[in-house]
């Protein structure tokens, strides 16, 4: 075992919450110590932007250990990871995505960057169920133009109730609608739903050194332009600048030891190359290593003052773990048929999407379930790949037949993706397994999953709006549509993870305050989804980079006057 000599704060994970933290920091003139659990990661040498896919093996389709693509930016990582198991409860079907590289799922994310609004962050003055937020939307508002501004996100400015505006100027230009969106639009349009520019963490104008986004490279492979938003592009190279900070990768971080003052003293890690045991000293020290892995550090953090773990006297730390609900459907549009060919990439991402429509007949009890679902959709010529964006499975017969059915149903393929919100229940947490360790010799975690009526409700109401969308688009469903339950994504499948260790204003059922500041531990911080007190529909990145601001702030201030 070897101790290290001691720092200001310690941030263990590198990923948004992390890197917003040791950013903010850092240009405060605090010393830090990140430590990452995965590898060092360059993504100016390692980012495959122009790469096609008949140059990759498979044509590129995902396998088990590239699960989205040879290209795709996790180079280490995936549901499954060598030699870091997890466990699952009876009757459990969670999957657990982690990205061991420096910059975490910043890497690869899809980018789409919604803000949550009032009402998400008071779902049970709403409706009586979950909790709410210990803070408003006016309490981070001012964070989110903050953020947004910061890392650089296109779309618009709409009005649409529960979907606040952002700040004059804040947001770049959003790309053109493809075609297929355009009919989209018009047939959601006709019913009354409502279509408009997606926000997604992507510049269309160039920013710092960063450049605009130049429509030639899909967004997961990584961005070495720095267009698509990652850490590793952005805070985690700021930050370094600033000379505060030092990056240490492949620390398996395994427990925070407590003093006799009720104080975290510092963290172990394993070294991953050596296996050696190491110690960090630190004043203050931030979990952001994603909402399972900073329940399992907690978790595994025992002492005599703390038996069921550090900052758990609520048992809360595990509890109340969401995803978003997911669910797809698919459609060809024989309209689409033959269309002319042209490159119509564009950001490689959603440009459009359906925000949720119907506040006022939920409010009026007129839905049969109680919250909100977006749609995330597209279609075009995307690059052929093993799937051939759809039309694989439509064109048939060999030589001619097959080329001139190819080209045919080349385009002719749209997607819908439903995003829901998940409300917590009693069937849906992470314990520490009994039994099982990884090949580091710590324990895992064990995962406990079931969806209720609410969430299956939410995607029959998708599906029956998807296929009224598709029949006004004149298109057809190639396959038929599973019921509720077989359609719903397993969790964990959406990669959106949240809730371990939620906030809130009590500290006998939640775990940190409105800061992530741990009730128990005054110098134990928490930066990553852990602390979500709701899972909104709204994919969670960017608000758990304003809150890891907001909360980073209010940790400087308290630096600076000495109370920690």
């Amino acid at each position: 075992m070897q101790a290290e000599p001691e720092h200001d704060v310690v941030v263990i994970g590198s990923g948004a919450g992390g890197g917003m933290a040791a950013y903010v920091l850092t240009k405060a003139g605090v010393k830090v110590l990140m430590l990452e659990a995965g590898r060092n990661y360059d993504p100016l040498t390692e980012t495959p932007m122009l790469h096609t896919n008949h140059q990759a093996p498979l044509r590129g389709a995902g396998t088990k250990d590239k699960v989205f693509g040879y290209y795709d930016a996790t180079v280490d990582g995936g549901w499954e990871v060598p030699g870091e198991p997890y466990s699952r409860g009876e009757g459990s079907e969670f999957y657990w995505y982690r990205s061991r590289m420096l910059g975490g799922r910043t890497n690869h994310w899809a980018r789409n960057s919604f803000r949550m609004g009032p009402y998400d962050f008071k779902p049970r003055s709403r409706d009586g169920l979950g909790v709410d937020w210990p803070v408003t939307y006016e309490d981070i508002a001012p964070y989110y133009d903050k953020t947004e501004a910061l890392v650089g996100v296109y779309g618009r400015n709409d009005g649409l109730e529960n979907h606040p505006n952002s700040g004059p100027g804040v947001l770049h230009d959003p790309p053109k609608a493809r075609i297929p969106e355009l009919l989209i639009q018009a047939a959601a349009t006709d019913m009354g739903i409502p279509c408009v520019p997606a926000r997604r963490a992507v510049m269309t104008r160039d920013l710092d050194q960063r450049k605009a986004c130049y429509y030639a490279s899909a967004c997961g492979r990584g961005c070495a332009i720095g267009a698509a938003f990652q850490t590793t592009t952005s805070f985690l190279p700021w930050a370094r600048a600033t000379g505060n900070l030092t990056i240490t990768t492949d620390a398996m971080v395994h427990e925070i030891e407590m003093g006799e003052d009720g104080k975290a003293k510092g963290v172990w890690y394993i070294e991953k190359k050596s296996g050696e045991h190491k110690f960090v000293p630190a004043r203050i020290v931030i979990l952001a290593a994603s909402a399972g892995e900073t329940a399992r550090i907690m978790l595994n953090s025992k002492n005599a003052q703390a038996p069921d773990g550090v900052g758990n006297s609520s048992g809360q730390v595990g509890r109340n773990l969401m995803d978003t609900v997911g669910a797809s459907m698919g459609a060809r549009i024989p309209a689409f048929e033959n269309r002319p060919r042209y490159n119509e990439d564009g950001a490689m991402g959603i440009h459009m999407y359906i925000p949720f429509w119907l506040y006022p007949e939920q409010a009026a009890g007129k839905l049969d379930f109680p919250r909100g679902y977006h749609y995330e959709m597209g279609g075009g010529f995307s690059q052929p790949d093993m799937g051939v964006g759809g039309y694989g499975d439509m064109a048939g017969g060999y030589g001619a037949k097959l080329k001139e059915e190819a080209r045919r149903y080349y385009g002719s393929y749209v997607w819908f993706a439903q995003r829901g919100e998940m409300i917590p229940n009693e069937h849906c947490y992470a314990e520490i397994d009994p039994e099982l360790k990884d090949n580091y010799g710590i324990p895992v975690l064990k995962f406990h999953y079931k969806h209720t009526e609410h969430e299956l409700n939410q995607v029959a109401h998708f599906q029956k709006t998807t296929l009224e969308l598709i029949d006004r688009m004149g298109g057809e469903v190639p396959t038929n549509v599973p019921s509720p339950k077989d359609a719903i994504a397993p969790g964990g499948w959406i990669i959106h993870e949240v809730g371990t260790a939620r906030m809130g204003d009590d500290p006998g059922s939640s775990v940190t305050n409105e800061f992530g500041q741990s009730w128990d531990v005054d110098n134990l911080f928490l930066m990553d989804g852990a602390i979500f007190a709701s899972k909104a529909h709204k994919n969670p990145t960017l608000t758990i980079m304003a809150l890891a601001w907001r909360n980073t702030d209010y940790l400087v201030e308290q630096m600076q006057q000495g109370a920690l």
